[in-house]
């Protein structure tokens, strides 16, 4: 997926917001479906709240909705709401490996009081510590007028 970066330009906050809102969404519904399915597996007994094997799987769950999403057409359902791709730095699609280091980065990104996040506005290039880490970056694509 290579874009025509002549057109494309930096998202802006309020249109990342809306991104971050509508895909914890979806990722909630996900990571109920997924919870569900775990307490079936288990005997219909609930699953104790500090159990480190259940986390790493909702972890797990996670990465394959956010990894699956990036690494096969650049964007999540919300990415797509809002016109937002993710590319590499060469300006095509990323890897697993890229998809794994900005899941990951992005993470801890939410640890220092979003620091990672608020990092958009601080850096000159506007990316955050993820986008650094993985080699990626977000972009607005427009959208294109067609009419003649």
């Amino acid at each position: 997926m290579t874009k025509n970066l002549s057109v494309n330009r930096k998202p802006g906050p309020f249109r990342l917001l809306g991104v971050m809102l509508y895909d914890i969404m979806l990722l909630v519904s996900v990571l109920m479906v997924a919870a569900a399915l775990a307490v079936a597996f288990n005997g219909g007994e609930a699953i104790g709240a500090n159990n480190p094997f259940f986390f790493i799987y909702l972890i797990g769950v996670a990465f394959v909705f956010y990894g699956w999403f990036w690494t096969h057409g650049g964007q999540t359902l919300g990415m797509r709401a809002w016109r937002i791709y993710l590319i590499s730095g060469n300006n095509t699609g990323i890897s697993w490996q890229q998809a794994f280091l900005r899941f990951v980065v992005g993470i801890f990104s939410w640890l220092p009081l979003g620091l990672g996040y608020w990092w958009l506005w601080l850096s000159p290039d506007k990316l955050s510590w993820h986008d650094f880490a993985s080699g990626s970056y977000l972009i607005y694509s427009p959208k294109q007028n067609t009419s003649k």
